[in-house]
């Protein structure tokens, strides 16, 4: 819908095609509508995409918005088409090379299905090199054409004073401590690393007299999750919200102290450069894309790997946190813009610009292979 509107916006012709619940709204609410749910994505759509290719002129180019939409790209191999890819991390997980997530024999089998489909498209544009470079890795493409845009920021984040960001949290129900909090936003998939960040937020409750607590953004706790907020001591406390609208989290960012993001993989990761737009000091990992998206403003912690001892790797982790909390004014302000300056170059504005360049340079591809 974002790319839609914006490329409405700039003058283009702009038509969605997805799915639609024809079969299932009959079977809702019964045991046969995730069959249904099937019969709708995989026989009844790529029939209205036939359908609908009679219409489409030569010059119409076939924007699929994520790699996982790749059933459905032999349907226009031979026409103007791009792909835009995200993450492969459910695909890396299928292919046995993250260890933290086995997936099952129907996930594998799904996965394969889904490559299968997009390794025939001749266009890609990935969210970060990292992605581009699984995408050749582990898709097993052969693009013509395989560029990186990095996505652009989908809210004006920008620092908000102290007063107006404390209005909005009160207007939420949310009431933030005078010496603000520490932030993570994420959730309890394997990713997001979620015990790590709890393992390191007790560590340093440990070590503090007077701990700020930490807010977690995201859904309740698992049982893994409430495993770790048990060692969190009577000092600490951690909160959970959720359902944010923009506004709310950007007063969130601008009242945190630091923002604890130490993913085990990502395909992209907004809430690093949404955290340094509102001037939130931010700790992740060292490794691709986190460290791609994260710049030099941002301060890094080695990856907790399988098999690694959780509770020295979270007290290193909190050693650091420690110590980016405990800088001179003078060097939190210096980190403060050289984050924000990095949030900048996220410009939504020129990630369209970006899209619509290597779109016209696809179109022009085919239509000199039509005239050759």
């Amino acid at each position: 819908m974002m790319l839609q509107s914006a490329f409405a916006a700039r003058g283009h012709s702009v038509t969605l095609w997805k799915p639609q619940p024809r079969l299932f709204k009959w079977f809702a609410g019964t045991q046969f509508a995730k069959w249904a749910g099937y019969v709708d994505q995989y026989v009844i759509f790529p029939w209205s995409v036939r359908r609908g290719l009679r219409g489409c002129t030569a010059q119409t180019l076939f924007v699929f918005c994520d790699q996982a939409l790749g059933p459905w790209v032999p349907l226009v191999k031979d026409r103007p088409h791009v792909v835009h890819a995200h993450d492969l991390l459910a695909l890396r997980s299928a292919l046995g090379d993250i260890p933290e997530n086995p997936t099952g024999f129907t996930g594998r089998i799904y996965q394969r299905y889904i490559r299968r489909g997009f390794r025939q498209a001749r266009n890609f544009i990935s969210i970060s090199h990292k992605t581009r470079a699984d995408l050749h890795r582990f898709g097993g493409v052969n693009p013509a054409l395989s560029e990186v845009v990095h996505n652009g920021l989908n809210f004006p984040y920008q620092p908000m004073d102290r007063p107006a960001a404390s209005k909005v949290l009160r207007d939420a129900q949310m009431s933030a401590p005078d010496d603000g909090m520490l932030l993570n936003v994420g959730g309890s998939q394997w990713y997001k690393n979620q015990r790590g960040v709890i393992s390191i937020y007790a560590d340093y409750v440990q070590a503090e007299d007077n701990p700020l607590p930490l807010w977690c953004i995201g859904p309740p706790p698992n049982a893994e999750i409430a495993e770790q907020l048990a060692r969190v001591g009577k000092k600490g406390e951690v909160r959970f919200y959720q359902n944010l609208d923009n506004l709310t989290l950007q007063a969130v960012y601008s009242r945190a102290r630091a923002l604890l993001f130490p993913s085990l993989a990502e395909g992209f990761g907004w809430p690093l450069i949404e955290a340094q737009a509102c001037g939130c000091p931010v700790i992740t990992t060292d490794e691709a894309p986190m460290n791609e998206i994260g710049g030099d403003a941002a301060v890094y912690l080695p990856r907790l790997k399988m098999g690694d001892d959780l509770r020295a790797w979270s007290a290193h982790g909190a050693a650091v946190l420690r110590d980016l909390l405990s800088l001179p004014l003078e060097q939190q302000q210096q980190r403060f813009e050289r984050g924000r300056a990095w949030a900048n170059k996220f410009d939504p504005d020129v990630s369209i610009k970006e899209y619509l360049a290597i779109y016209d340079k696809i179109l022009v591809s085919y239509a000199a292979r039509g005239t050759a």
